[in-house]
């Protein structure tokens, strides 16, 4: 009997281990690291504090969408990954995030925000991607507490 549960558990850990190898699997992508100064240029360059915000930058220079205003940063109750944020500006559409998801989208269902895939290098990307990373903090988990009932 613990031997075919051995077996059973083997073969399974090896089929869940495969599910994540095909084609479009992420294993093996990386980008090199970037320049979070140059990234804060970027931000900049690219006038995407028209339709978003972010504590402690401003650019009196830039005129702000009236419609559209999506806070990037601040404090999450899940991390952000650095592959989450190179998604969100290379194909904008693919996720939206709930307190957004009204003001962010087309009566089509895509995303209002330009997609900067031709104009933007991979460069500016990950000095872009740099420089908003470390503006996501993690909240820390409160667990809930139960009053306690004797019996």
């Amino acid at each position: 009997m613990k031997y075919t549960t051995l077996a059973l558990l083997i073969v399974m850990s090896l089929t869940l281990l495969s599910c994540n190898q095909g084609v479009d699997s992420p294993r093996g992508f990386s980008l090199p690291k970037g320049n979070a100064e140059q990234g804060k240029a970027v931000l900049l360059t690219y006038q995407c504090l028209a339709c978003h915000t972010l504590q402690g930058v401003e650019d009196k220079n830039i005129e702000k969408h009236a419609d559209i205003n999506i806070s990037l940063g601040g404090e999450k109750t899940q991390i952000v990954t650095y592959a989450e944020l190179v998604t969100s500006i290379i194909n904008p559409s693919h996720k939206f995030s709930s307190p957004y998801s009204a003001m962010a989208k087309t009566p089509d269902g895509k995303s209002k925000m330009n997609v900067f895939n031709d104009v933007m290098t991979v460069t500016e990307l990950i000095d872009l991607v740099t420089f908003l990373q470390p503006k996501y903090t993690l909240l820390p988990f409160k667990p809930t507490v139960y009053q306690y009932y004797p019996r």
